[in-house]
């Protein structure tokens, strides 16, 4: 049955066009019911069970189906996402407005209705000859969708009536709309709002706590005084915006003081990009990445960024007249430049909430359902959730949903999600890290797995066309010990007329992921492989990244070849770009191929290859340097893990080598002569990295640390720079050039992608290179897999599509990117923190030198090299009497009691772990040399104010 809407559309040349718009009805879609006999053999996908065995709900003793309407999903999918919420019938019509409403939860709910063992049927009642309904004249498309809800419920109770009598199955529908479930009822359709079937579930009273609670009234506190303004309609934010009264931007909340927050506005203006806003009542109920409208406050009102450490630590929810003095506090005495603009939260344009991790605080009122969550990310405020199973919950790691926030509460309101663990636990710890930095970790689902090759797989004639045979030559690649997703190998060799070659081959990643199926979807998603101390979570499956993808010795492998002529002064003669096979003739670590270089006994091929490479590598760096690449320092750590309990055992920073240093030249080389190829040939969208030069501002403190040891920072160029890090040198202080680059790393920009049609400003300051991109790492970075197709359609490898040559499509890819890179950098960063507090669970007390790397108005930031480690000794500590401090900002230095501290002096520290917060353990550090009374600490003695030190928390970063 076809039905069809004809309506006219006015085209911008002034004609008139007539659209048809055909809509087809059939009879053939199943119920989903397996019994039904007059559906059967119409069924696709899962389908309902024909006795439910849900948990039996004593407001509908018989065998039932659910039917939720649109409200329900968005609100409480984590509901229904429960195991015990089976056999569930979602409408198409519902399906569609989820989607246009909630991507997350359009995502979720798809994975839901895939999971065969949940019995979710996803019935097209929009196509369906008995449950299509056409919208009504003055109907609105909300009233005409809840009708429809109607319908399909009430056609579904009338159409399993006709199932054999001892087989009566009925369908409720769940709606926590008050007039759609009054109308529903009127029709004869059972319906119940979410929260009464819930409570009914009584063999599942965990349920309850998962419930959103979404009416705002009954569950505020009962004093029921209004605390905050209320927030502006949207229609009146977007009409402020555009008038100039109030300026739109991201809201972000401060780690350390939950009383300040700074808005960065949207938009180019150059004046009032960042807003502060100090005080409860102007944070109005913002959280942490929220886009919101601030208003900005009168001049005489402006204040200056607090140096106050302030955490919402107090039992007391409620005790607003508490908060007014703290923000007293923070109002200190400043001089006129530093106060900043300053405003107050008047709207919320969009949240951005999402499920945040942490701990309960249980309430000191005996039986109390009601208790206060305290996430990890001090950022985020604390939540109100009401549960019965708070004993139970105590001193683990559980995950909380917001949803709301009203007028007369201290804190929102939430519900409980899931428990993650116990605290300290390794695996909760890290399950943690991973979703508090929203790194994606599940497991591949079927749909992406579907598009991997089949095994046995091997090269094919069809794989072999547009591609060169390089089995020949001798290649090999140099790694890590234990890397099994190996990107990139080497070869060089001498050419007839004298010169070399030189082959840098890659992973040929972007021949196994076709653009826009599921497989490359879900890679973008990620954006990037994460490495933890003990764990992995690939960007591509595993079959892809330890076996087809990776380049192991002796086996056949795809490839993108980069092969230049040089001459022997490392000149480039000649580039050529061909995708490939090659054959691994070996898989070596750093070690055993810089042994193979310094070994006078080897000559075999492979040696000789890496000799040449070395020596070719040893030319190209000294090149690069001499034109402003800066060679920075950042101490980078190893754990080495018991084989059994897999606890770190020892801590030690990583040793570079030449051959580090041999093949990071070369994936440089390559990744520059792709870039000015893929440049070449895409001016408009090609992927590239940039990095750009920091403000002056940045390098202060560099200078100024220099100056205070008698040495000159230029940091007018990058070569200045480079040039005058390498004249710094002290030969009492060996130690002393390291310290600067790493200082010097600290003063840097992030660098980030881009696509070329979007920016003018293609330059890379740390590797004084014009144009750069990524080309070496496919297996692990989805950027690389871009570039790759980019260069395959430049050397007319492989065919193009729309998406590849849409530069705002491209743009947004490399916002997700540099997003998934930051994180991934952050989880890294977390997992080292947690893996060396456990390090200094088990070892103790400690004490080793360490040198000072910042000095603050109470403390300094000391560097520890044997470990790689960093940390603060403070100088003030509650309950303790206040030393004599005078800090100057010019040196910088701190002067305590008679004892002056600058950057870079030598001191000695004792490190324990400090557990007396659970949610925030901590390493501590107290100084013991130069002995200051009533400061240091002896290096012997253990402290025995640190409470049980036993459990942890992550998050170490800068």
């Amino acid at each position: 049955m076809l039905k069809s809407k004809t309506f006219l559309k006015k085209t911008r040349a002034g004609g008139v066009m007539k659209i048809v718009r055909e809509h087809y009805l059939r009879d053939d879609i199943g119920c989903g019911a397996p019994g039904c006999a007059a559906c059967s053999g119409a069924h696709e996908g899962a389908v309902l069970e024909s006795q439910p065995l849900d948990p039996p709900s004593s407001l509908c003793p018989q065998p039932h189906y659910l039917l939720p309407d649109t409200n329900v999903l968005l609100h409480q999918i984590d509901v229904l996402e429960d195991p015990a919420i089976r056999n569930v019938i979602v409408l198409q019509t519902v399906m569609q407005e989820v989607r246009n409403r909630s991507a997350p939860v359009y995502k979720r709910i798809r994975d839901v209705t895939n999971n065969q063992e949940k019995h979710f049927y996803t019935f097209t009642n929009e196509h369906h000859r008995e449950t299509y309904v056409e919208q009504k004249q003055g109907e609105n498309s909300n009233d005409r969708n809840d009708r429809a809800i109607r319908v399909a419920a009430k056609w579904y109770n009338e159409h399993l009536k006709k199932m054999s009598a001892e087989n009566q199955l009925q369908v409720v529908f769940i709606t926590n709309d008050r007039k759609n479930k009054e109308k529903a009822i009127e029709e004869g359709i059972p319906a119940f709002t979410c929260e009464e079937y819930v409570k009914s579930l009584t063999a599942n009273p965990e349920l309850i706590d998962r419930l959103a609670c979404l009416s705002e009234e009954g569950n505020e506190i009962e004093s029921g005084k209004v605390i905050f303004s209320e927030h502006l309609p949207l229609s009146k934010l977007q009409q402020g915006i555009k008038s100039g009264t109030y300026l739109q931007g991201t809201y972000r909340a401060s780690r350390e003081n939950y009383l300040e927050a700074t808005v960065w506005v949207h938009g180019d203006a150059e004046e009032n990009k960042e807003i502060i806003l100090q005080g409860l009542k102007n944070l109005n109920r913002a959280i942490h990445e929220d886009i919101v409208a601030v208003e900005l406050l009168p001049k005489n009102q402006w204040v200056a960024p607090s140096s106050v450490v302030l955490h919402d630590e107090g039992q007391n929810e409620d005790d607003v007249e508490k908060e007014e003095e703290r923000e007293l506090i923070i109002r200190a005495a400043v001089s006129e430049k530093m106060l900043k603009p300053t405003g107050r939260v008047v709207g919320i344009i969009k949240r951005n909430w999402r499920p945040y991790c942490g701990m309960l605080s249980k309430s000191d009122i005996k039986e109390s359902r009601r208790h206060l969550f305290t996430p990890a990310d001090r950022r985020i405020p604390r939540i109100r959730i009401e549960t019965r199973q708070a004993s139970a919950l105590e001193g683990r790691r559980i995950i909380v949903a917001i949803d709301g926030w009203p007028r007369n509460s201290r804190y929102p309101n939430g519900h409980f999600v899931r428990n993650l663990g116990e605290v300290g636990d390794k695996e909760t710890e890290t399950e943690v890290l991973l979703l508090e930095h929203d790194v994606p970790h599940q497991p591949f689902s079927q749909a992406v797995l579907s598009f991997l090759p089949k095994m046995p797989w091997s090269i094919t004639d069809m794989d072999m066309k547009n591609r060169e045979d390089l089995r020949h030559l001798c290649v090999c690649s140099v790694d890590p010990p234990g890397c099994t997703d190996i990107d990139d190998a080497l070869h060089c060799r001498e050419l007839e007329n004298g010169n070399l070659e030189v082959g840098v081959h890659i992973a040929d990643v972007s021949h196994f992921i076709r653009p826009g199926n599921a497989l490359d979807q879900e890679s973008a998603r990620r954006g990037t492989t994460v490495y933890l101390c003990e764990k992995r979570i690939d960007m591509v499956p595993e079959l892809l990244s330890s076996n087809l993808c990776s380049l192991r010795c002796n086996v056949d492998r795809l490839a993108f070849s980069c092969i230049w002529e040089m001459n022997h002064n490392a000149e480039i003669l000649k580039t050529k770009f061909t995708k490939s096979v090659i054959n691994s003739k070996a898989s070596l670590t750093y070690a055993e191929a810089q042994m193979r270089i310094d070994s006078a006994t080897m000559n075999d091929d492979i040696t000789i290859s890496l000799r040449g490479l070395n020596k070719l590598a040893k030319i190209l760096k000294k090149r690069r340097i001499e034109k402003g690449a800066l060679t920075l320092s950042s101490p980078e750590v190893r754990f080495h893990m018991d084989s059994e309990t897999h606890d770190p055992i020892d801590l030690q920073t990583k040793e570079l080598r030449e051959t580090n240093s041999m093949v990071e030249e070369f994936m440089l080389l390559a990744n520059i002569s792709v870039a000015k190829k893929i440049h070449e040939e895409f001016s408009e969208h090609a992927l590239l990295r940039k990095h750009p030069a920091p403000p002056p501002s940045n390098y202060e403190i560099l200078v100024k640390a220099a100056k205070s040891k008698n040495l000159e920072i230029k940091t007018d160029t990058a070569k200045s720079l480079a040039d005058s890090l390498d004249r710094a040198d002290s030969p009492t202080f060996p130690y002393l050039n390291t310290l600067l680059r790493i200082l010097a790393t600290r003063c840097m920009m992030q660098a980030v992608y881009f696509c070329s049609g979007m920016d003018n400003d293609f330059h890379h300051y740390g590797l004084a290179s014009p144009i750069y991109t990524h080309f070496t790492s496919p297996i692990r970075r989805y950027a690389d897999i871009i570039v790759h197709r980019l260069l395959a359609v430049a050397i007319g490898a492989d065919c193009t599509y729309p998406e590849l040559t849409d530069k705002h499509k491209l743009a947004d890819i490399c916002k997700n990117l540099n997003f998934r890179h930051k994180m991934a950098q952050y989880a890294q960063r977390a997992s080292v923190a947690f893996h060396t507090q456990l390090f200094f669970k088990s070892k103790g007390i400690v004490s080793e030198d360490a040198y000072i790397l910042f000095v603050k108005k109470n403390a300094i930031v000391v560097l520890i090299p044997k470990y790689g480690l960093e940390g603060t000794v403070f100088f003030e500590e509650k309950d303790k009497p206040k030393p004599r401090l005078i800090y100057d900002d010019e040196k910088p230095s701190l002067k305590i009691e008679n004892t002056v501290f600058h950057i870079f002096d030598k001191v000695k520290v004792k490190i324990m772990l400090d557990s007396s917060n659970l949610q925030h353990q901590k390493i501590r550090m107290s100084l013991v040399e130069p002995w200051i009374p009533g400061i240091s600490v002896p290096s012997d003695t253990s402290n025995t104010d640190i409470n049980e030190p036993d459990k942890k928390k992550k998050k170490l970063e800068k």
